[in-house]
């Protein structure tokens, strides 16, 4: 089958041909219908992470099952959104409530079948999911509505279930509270969505790119500021002075990070959900952190339980009252991702969903 390979970090990326492994008891073959460019795959091949190479790029996915190994429930034709992160539901995290945190989940790449020329392969977070098809556990699968549109069903499987999440479970907002989002691809659209689905007001996108006032406003955004000299007064402006309730970072960068911790009250929140290097390190005054009673979290995958949240937000899609159209900037055959990485880097767009012939 064909899939999205990277070499290596910096190096080209290349559809080729690899080779999967039969499904084993417990397992599932699933051909993929849609999956999207997210910045965490970025991240797999521009030094941010270190995984191990040759590695399938993709992990935001949804498919068909087409085999189902010994041992499994899901049938073959049944429409599935994979699950990055499956939680397994008897470590220290799960048994406590916390399955975003599994310690079974650590890996950025698992070895999984090999390459054209006999030689091991790996697939970004366990799925490997820019390609025709992926072997997946059958509990990171999640069924879905077969009606439901692949392309929006790829989404539930991380930008949707992040950015809601870190609106509903890790930060909580509640009705009135005030809102600004600085980063807005598919993870931060979501989180604007969810935001304003909350009834949270106003909601202040925040963007490096003009172009993206259009995508804040129509995912739920009541303002769009670019992160100039003049944000911080813009922001106060909006929230009679104070700062918001809540500040969302999802770009994954320390500057983005301090600069959510300034548009905050005193008292509010600064919920990380962007993901950064390991050695861009954020500094903060002592004194400000204990005079401004302000707090300083993240949200791993949208503190969810895909298992139960997935269906939930894919019901809200079927019902039409959760759209998902806003966020999806192109869809595009498997040899075009290549460019669909390069215009990630600069910012450009939502989502890029890569489409398979059905």
């Amino acid at each position: 089958m064909r899939a999205l390979v990277a070499r290596g970090p910096g190096a080209p990326l290349r559809v080729e041909e690899v080779r999967l492994p039969t499904p084993g008891p417990g397992e599932l073959r699933v051909r993929i219908r849609a999956a999207g460019i997210c910045h965490s795959d970025l991240s797999m091949v521009n030094g941010t992470l270190a995984p191990a190479y040759p590695l399938v790029l993709g992990h935001e996915a949804a498919g068909v099952v087409a085999e189902a190994g010994p041992g499994t429930r899901l049938p073959v034709g049944a429409q599935v959104v994979l699950n990055w992160a499956p939680a397994c539901r008897t470590c220290w995290f799960c048994r406590r409530g916390e399955p975003w945190l599994c310690a079974a989940n650590t890996a950025p790449a698992v070895a999984r079948g090999e390459t054209a020329e006999g030689d091991p392969l790996y697939v970004t977070l366990g799925l490997g999911a820019l390609a025709e098809e992926v072997v997946v556990p059958e509990h990171a699968a999640v069924g879905v509505p077969g009606d439901l549109p692949p392309e929006q069903a790829a989404l539930l499987g991380c930008a949707v279930l992040t950015g809601t999440g870190a609106v509903r479970n890790t930060a909580r907002v509640g009705a009135g509270e005030s809102v600004v989002v600085i980063g807005l691809g598919g993870v931060g659209l979501s989180v604007l969505t969810a935001a304003r689905a909350a009834g949270a007001g106003p909601v202040i996108a925040v963007d490096v790119a003009e172009a993206k006032r259009e995508l804040a406003l129509a995912a739920g955004a009541t303002d769009f500021l670019l992160p100039d000299d003049r944000l911080s007064k813009e922001v106060r402006a909006r929230t009679e002075g104070r700062g918001v309730d809540h500040a969302f970072e999802c770009v994954g960068r320390s500057a983005t990070i301090r600069t959510a911790w300034r548009l905050t009250r005193r008292g509010g929140a600064v919920t990380v959900v962007g993901m950064g290097a390991k050695d861009d390190l954020v500094s903060l005054a002592a004194l400000d952190i204990f005079h401004s009673a302000r707090t300083l979290r993240s949200s791993v995958y949208g503190s969810s339980d895909p298992d139960r949240e997935v269906p939930e937000l894919a019901r809200a899609v079927g019902d039409g009252t959760l759209d998902l159209r806003p966020l999806i900037s192109g869809r595009i055959p498997l040899d075009e991702a290549p460019a669909a990485f390069d215009r990630l880097a600069r910012g450009e767009g939502a989502r890029w969903v890569v489409t398979f012939p059905g």
